[in-house]
């Protein structure tokens, strides 16, 4: 019992210098390499047997008093191990299902930028019908400006439909025909407007003028006054160079008033054209730099500038004659042959 009880001690001291259960089996060895005689082998193992026998009976004792415990600690690990377990199995089956939907949002993905770019073209045929269902009226709309003296209104409508066809609806064979009448209308629209920018440069200028005169002419006849008329009084008159001048050098040192006010100049479409003899020629400059045909209206004005001239001599001439005739027939009437 003393060798039983020295064992004992022994395991606990050993188990008390190291909490590693090796540390027993190393000092049982190195008892047995020191000892020399079987005898003391033996005695040691002797030692060694009680010793176990009695920590088994201390622990038998030990789970009977602790069974109670012992029981509920065994059952609450088995149903943590469970637990874990069964997490561990919905963890995996959960990243299963996350590859899964990954692979289906990848899918979806793919259908939705498919649907994305089909949409995009659905629109941009669309967009094209649009265009194509506009040109198509552009003829007749493009007629009726015409008719009314519109003429910036027609050169924005017949410059974009001929971009239109030469540009995106290129390819598209149906519109050739129109293709060709629209490119015609183009290549001739500027002699019209070169036409109606001489009839106002040289014809509606003047005749305001005479107009002018003739309305002076009466007011003297009334008034009996014995002073000469003067027939071309053009002082006063607005004409396009005064119009352009005034403009450009108001102010010194200032920007150029006579850019700014050609691009400020709009049409309005409820109103005549040509009631304003200033703005309607700066609406032709403008429809006639939008056909890029500015050189050409240039040497237009050039080559007809002496005829027209001349034209207004002739016109002035017989004005004036007509003018005094007229006067004399009044004068001689009222018993003044003077």
């Amino acid at each position: 019992k003393m060798a039983a009880g020295e064992a004992a001690g022994r395991y606990r001291s050993t188990m008390s210098k190291s909490k590693d259960p090796s540390g027993l089996l190393i000092s049982v060895i190195r008892t047995l390499s020191t000892s020399d005689d079987v005898e003391d082998r033996e005695t040691e193992k002797g030692r060694l047997e009680e010793a176990y026998e009695k920590c088994d009976r201390d622990l038998d004792e030990l789970i009977v008093q602790h069974y109670t415990e012992l029981t509920t600690a065994i059952r609450t690990y088995q149903s943590i191990t469970e637990r874990i377990t069964n997490s561990r199995n919905k963890i995996k089956q959960v990243k299963e299902n996350l590859l899964s939907c990954k692979m289906l949002l990848h899918c979806k993905r793919d259908e939705l930028r498919k649907l994305w770019i089909e949409g995009i073209e659905h629109k941009h045929v669309l967009n094209l019908l649009d265009e194509i269902e506009n040109i198509k009226q552009v003829p007749q709309k493009l007629e009726q400006c015409m008719a009314s003296k519109h003429y910036l209104n027609a050169t924005d409508m017949l410059v974009s439909a001929v971009d239109s066809l030469e540009g995106p609806l290129l390819q598209v064979e149906g519109l050739s025909d129109l293709r060709l009448e629209l490119h015609s209308k183009k290549m001739n629209m500027h002699l019209v407007l070169i036409d109606e920018l001489h009839r106002h440069l040289y014809i509606k200028s003047t005749n305001r003028v005479g107009q002018r005169n003739k309305e002076k002419g009466r007011i003297s006849s009334l008034v009996k006054d014995a002073s000469p008329v003067p027939l071309m009084d053009v002082t006063n008159l607005s004409t396009p160079r005064k119009f352009l001048e005034t403009s450009q050098f108001s102010t010194p040192g200032s920007s150029s008033m006579r850019e700014t006010s050609l691009l400020e100049i709009k049409e309005d479409t409820e109103l005549d054209p040509e009631e304003n003899s200033t703005v309607f020629m700066g609406i032709l400059i403008k429809g006639l730099a939008k056909l890029k045909k500015i050189p050409e209206t240039v040497k237009a004005i050039q080559d007809r500038l002496e005829q027209e001239l001349k034209q207004i001599v002739k016109r002035s001439t017989t004005q004036v004659a007509d003018n005094g005739y007229q006067r004399g027939e009044n004068l001689s009437q009222e018993n003044q042959p003077r």
